[in-house]
């Protein structure tokens, strides 16, 4: 039994209790506490093969999957050690047949469910179960605001038309609804049309979400690369409708960190506020985690999730200022950023533990700049289609 377990009396806290972990105060997450909404990936199955996916390009078969049994564990413990709300992802969710069941019991168990879904496997009579199980919150993505630019980022006919009368069904079903609309150099231009979309179906919510670059989204990132005046155009779009309409619609923005001066506090810092469990278990610091190699993620077959998040190893690596090496040392916003991503920084430089380029004192933030700079500016428009076969790449039957 590992000697982190051991209480101050000596005894040793059960392994399998996540409560008796949790309060074991050995490591740095005793700081932080256990987040309170954590992300569930059920499955990497989808039938869009959007080129920004933040799964990782190696995706989990369906044999690997946490079964229904597993899941329900989870969720019971997730809910002992003080989460409070849970949100289901993928891949697509919906591919999964017991999401119903899982639903129902994240609600017995106390937690708020929130489903994020491309929606296109969903039919009115599925949506209505969902609603009967307990869901409270429904999370849909778009490609675009019309079905032709938003079909070809999704690699699927008519998935727009489906995510229109999806998000019918859940306002008429008293749901409440977020549209997240993924935004890059190829769709920008209908950003006004997305918010009117959004305003026109009712939803409380949108996300603007700039792409962020790793995993799928870096191998198609010459295709999707925005140009700064495309940026500048899209921060002012924003900044007027959040006035306008405020009150009816709120409105979340992220900017590409490749635009950004300072790098952002990447899911509230590493290991600090957020996990996510993916499709066969492994608890991650984010979503784009496994992109990092040499890190080994803990499962949730193993260990207690408490057991995972006050001491594993990945976790522990990067969290707080410790590990941080010059210029984010001493500077005064390490406690701000608590030094970007670490994805990015893999993925740009070949070590998790250098400064994020997305800052400007890193000394590659120019040359990621003029990087940028340059992708935007080309004519590559084929996307690389995320598929588990490593990516297909598009034919030029779109007119592209």
């Amino acid at each position: 039994m590992s000697p982190t377990l051991t209480d101050a009396s000596g005894a040793h806290a059960d392994p399998t209790d996540g409560l008796s972990v949790l309060e074991q105060r050995k490591s740095q997450a005793a700081t932080f506490g256990i987040p309170l909404a954590v992300l569930a990936e059920l499955t990497h199955r989808c039938p869009l093969q959007c080129p920004y996916c933040s799964n990782p390009l190696e995706l989990e078969r369906n044999n690997a999957e946490l079964t229904t049994g597993e899941w329900k564990r989870v969720l019971s413990e997730l809910a002992e050690i003080g989460v409070l709300q849970i949100h289901f992802s993928g891949g697509e969710p919906t591919a999964r047949k017991d999401l119903a069941e899982l639903i129902r019991h994240a609600t017995d168990v106390g937690l708020y469910t929130n489903l994020i879904t491309s929606a296109v496997l969903l039919t009115k009579e599925k949506l209505i179960a969902l609603v009967d199980a307990g869901l409270c919150h429904i999370q849909i993505s778009f490609q675009g605001s019309e079905q032709g630019i938003a079909d070809r980022v999704a690699g699927l006919k008519d998935a727009h038309a489906k995510k229109i009368e999806a998000a019918g069904w859940a306002r008429e079903l008293g749901l409440p609804l977020t549209v997240n609309a993924v935004m890059h150099r190829q769709n920008l231009s209908q950003l006004p049309d997305i918010i009117q979309m959004a305003v026109d179906l009712d939803a409380d919510r949108l996300e603007v979400a700039n792409v962020q670059y790793y995993g799928w989204a870096l191998k198609n990132r010459a295709a999707l690369m925005p140009t700064m005046e495309q940026i500048e155009q899209t921060s002012g779009i924003v900044e007027e409708a959040e006035g306008r309409l405020k009150g009816i619609l709120a409105i979340d923005y992220v900017v590409p960190d490749y635009y950004a001066l300072r790098p952002k506090k990447c899911m509230g810092g590493w290991g600090r506020q957020f996990f996510n469990i993916s499709p066969s278990g492994k608890i991650l610091p984010c979503h784009a985690a496994e992109t990092i190699t040499g890190l080994v993620f803990e499962s949730v077959r193993d260990h207690p999730i408490a057991w995972i998040w006050q001491n594993s190893e990945a976790f522990n690596r990067y969290r707080g200022t410790g590990w941080m090496p010059q210029p984010c040392q001493s500077c005064e916003f390490r406690e701000v950023d608590y030094g970007g991503c670490r994805c990015q920084a893999f993925a740009l430089t070949g070590n998790a533990a250098n400064t994020d380029p997305a800052c400007a004192l890193s000394p590659l933030h120019e040359q990621i700049f003029k990087t940028a700079t340059i992708e935007s500016a080309g004519d590559t428009r084929l996307f690389i289609y995320r598929n588990f076969a490593g990516g297909t790449l598009e034919t030029d039957v779109h007119g592209t």
